[in-house]
């Protein structure tokens, strides 16, 4: 059986940034895409909604049917975003099953059927950047994540780098990304989303107190990056086939939780009220007080696109998706 060379998966492409990726593959006029997801019980089904595809098959029936096949190039491309991607949970050998053998297993199908594979690795491995958070950096085994998300995220980077894997597949650290199609992960949201919603009823947001001394209250940093901007940088890596290794993508310039605030106020046309509350202990030792993509391996590999300014990214995602309770795709119709 012959398969067509122009056809994609997606994995967790009812997730958020998997979807966000479908969406942008369809602006870019592809639509033969499988995609492949656990639609649970909540409700990210609704992600697929707007979505041009091909079939969905569920995550649990993804390898039996790649199995079943070992030695076909089934795909032209494998996005891989489908993980647990909570930094709270603690059921460590569900991690380990979800976010490190399923990968493992999908990246080694790739490398043999020499399809290209594109896996969402996590800035949360670089732990609490002591070590710094350098793509460039080849010493990974020196990082220690906070979580053990981070720590399944880092097995998998480490073993691709032990076995020459890195050498023919690409890995994206995405920093804090946000934007539509978030609304499925619950405590898992950006804080633009939880924002959104808290200021409507309340007219006031809360915020974590800083528990570090050279950390005032909301002057914590955080690299946030528009989902937008996430996407084509994605598609843009996955387009070239010598870019491979780990890339961070992040918006390269660290903001206070209180400029992101000031943002969100703004474009909701709100004056300021913030609430400072304790950080709950249960994350106090696990929290990253600074975070900043270098991006300029990114930049070395052409990618020349502008990214969208803070203000006008949490403008955009307010007033054009949360305030009108759209998806992505949905502005299209």
């Amino acid at each position: 059986m012959k398969y067509p060379s122009d056809r994609i998966l997606v994995t967790g492409g009812a997730g958020f940034i998997g979807s966000a990726l479908v969406h942008g593959l369809n602006q870019k006029g592809h639509t033969n895409i499988h995609i492949t997801d656990r639609l649970g019980t909540d409700e990210k089904w609704k992600n697929l909604s707007a979505l041009v595809y091909n079939d969905y098959i569920e995550a649990d029936e993804l390898m039996g049917y790649i199995e079943s096949h070992p030695h076909s190039r089934l795909y032209s491309l494998i996005l891989h975003l489908g993980a647990c991607s909570s930094t709270m949970e603690t059921d460590a050998s569900y991690l380990v099953q979800n976010n490190y053998r399923f990968t493992h297993r999908l990246a080694q199908y790739a490398i043999h059927t020499k399809t290209r594979f594109v896996y969402a690795s996590s800035a949360a491995t670089y732990g609490d950047g002591s070590k710094g958070m350098d793509d460039k950096d080849t010493s990974i085994q020196n990082y220690r994540p906070l979580n053990m998300y981070g720590y399944s995220k880092q097995m998998f980077d480490l073993h691709a780098q032990q076995h020459g894997w890195l050498q023919s597949i690409t890995g994206i650290k995405y920093f804090n990304v946000f934007g539509p199609n978030e609304n499925h992960k619950g405590e898992m949201r950006s804080l633009v989303n939880k924002a959104y919603h808290q200021i409507q009823e309340t007219g006031r947001l809360q915020l974590f107190r800083s528990h570090r001394p050279d950390y005032e209250d909301g002057m914590q940093l955080r690299d946030f990056l528009y989902v937008k901007d996430a996407v084509a940088m994605t598609l843009h890596l996955a387009k070239i086939p010598s870019a491979t290794g780990l890339y961070n993508l992040g918006s390269g310039k660290a903001h206070t939780w209180i400029d992101l605030a000031n943002a969100i106020f703004k474009a909701m046309g709100k004056e300021p009220q913030i609430d400072f509350v304790d950080m709950p202990e249960s994350i106090r030792d696990k929290y990253q007080y600074k975070t900043e993509a270098d991006i300029s391996k990114l930049r070395e590999t052409g990618y020349d696109i502008p990214l969208t300014p803070l203000e006008g990214s949490v403008a955009d995602y307010i007033q054009n998706y949360l305030a009108k309770d759209k998806l992505l795709g949905d502005e299209d119709r």
